[in-house]
């Protein structure tokens, strides 16, 4: 079987849909040749798809694995419930804990995440470690979860996580309002994963957000190829308008998600079992200073770098790949070997 990235509509996997809690789940689902020697779980962040995963899914499929990726709530074939509720980590964990229990049963899952899937990742172990085998994130290092609440505009206007500026303007109303329609969410898409107009004007910046005037003059990304931007433009439309209302739903969810984990912030949570943390060296959303300290919650947690932006998954998959495939050699001691 061909390690080749995935293209839309690929037939090396199937795509399937299951009601998990009430909401409609799109997923897709890669099976290896042969029996499964492990399922592999993967969740994407902002504004991918589970198709955002496509450089990973033939890999881990030829190294013997079965992989689940769904898209996730808000997303694409998966439904976008009005409810902020449904956007919280621990409601999407106990979504995609039932998903997956319906391919293990009582078993575990191998499972990784990238951007908001890996906080989801690091969530969901912490809300269902039974669940978990072992856990990777890429981009994403572990935030443990917080006693006191502050809102984010504070925590900027105090000259920390100046990185995330651009989270103010996603949680707030102008950019679900503005860019309605295909030819704006095609722009929009387009500014996210790097394009520039013709004198380098960019579409997005961190320390910004969207740029809306240079919208129109941007170019083709150099993250997606025309076929891919189709793919994610027409996803995008699934929910009808406001079209980005879902996906920008995940930045609304500061508040609930800390009442949600008061609980576990007053005891801590100590992951025992095996992760592994990427980082990618010019992540400006994500960068690896980011990280320090969180190696004292982990008893088993190994560190990989690749050097990539924030879309290490496509830019340094190879990287990716066999860092990851490395580590799960090591955590079910050797049964890869073969195919590495």
């Amino acid at each position: 079987m061909s390690s080749a990235k995935l293209v839309p509509n690929d037939p090396r996997v199937k795509t399937e849909t299951a009601q998990i809690r009430g909401k409609n789940y799109k997923y897709i689902v890669g099976k290896p040749e042969g029996e499964p020697i492990d399922t592999i779980v993967l969740i994407h962040g902002f504004p991918d798809l589970g198709f955002g995963w496509r450089c990973q899914v033939p890999y881990f499929m030829s190294l013997g694995f079965q992989v689940v990726v769904p898209d996730m709530i808000g997303y694409g074939g998966t439904d976008a419930p009005e409810a902020l509720e449904e956007y919280t980590y621990k409601s999407v964990a106990a979504d995609i804990n039932e998903l997956a229990r319906k391919f293990v049963g009582e078993g575990q899952i191998i499972l990784g995440g990238h951007d908001w899937g890996g906080v989801v990742a690091w969530r969901l172990t912490m809300w269902y470690p039974e669940l978990i085998k072992a856990v990777f994130s890429v981009c994403t290092p572990y935030p443990p979860p917080s006693s006191t609440f502050v809102p984010l505009d504070v925590v900027i206007a105090a000259g920390h996580l100046q990185n995330f500026t651009y989270q103010l303007q996603f949680a707030g109303p102008d950019v679900q309002a503005k860019l309605q329609g295909k030819e704006k969410v095609r722009q929009f898409l387009s500014a996210l994963y790097g394009a520039r107009g013709p004198n380098g004007e960019p579409g997005f910046q961190v320390l910004e957000g969207i740029q809306f005037d240079n919208l129109p003059l941007l170019g083709q990304p150099p993250l997606l190829s025309e076929e891919e931007l189709d793919y994610y433009t027409e996803e995008y439309l699934r929910n009808g308008a406001p079209e980005l209302r879902g996906p920008l739903n995940w930045y609304r969810m500061r508040k609930l998600n800390f009442e949600d984990e008061l609980e576990v912030a007053d005891k801590g949570f100590r992951y025992t079992m095996p992760a592994l943390f990427i980082t990618a060296t010019e992540d400006s959303a994500l960068p690896p200073s980011m990280s320090k300290g969180m190696d004292k919650h982990f008893d088993n947690l190994t560190r990989g770098e690749v050097k990539a932006s924030h879309w290490a998954l496509t830019q340094a998959s190879e990287g990716v790949n066999g860092q990851v495939g490395k580590w799960l050699d090591t955590v079910l001691k050797g049964a890869l070997k073969a195919a590495l």
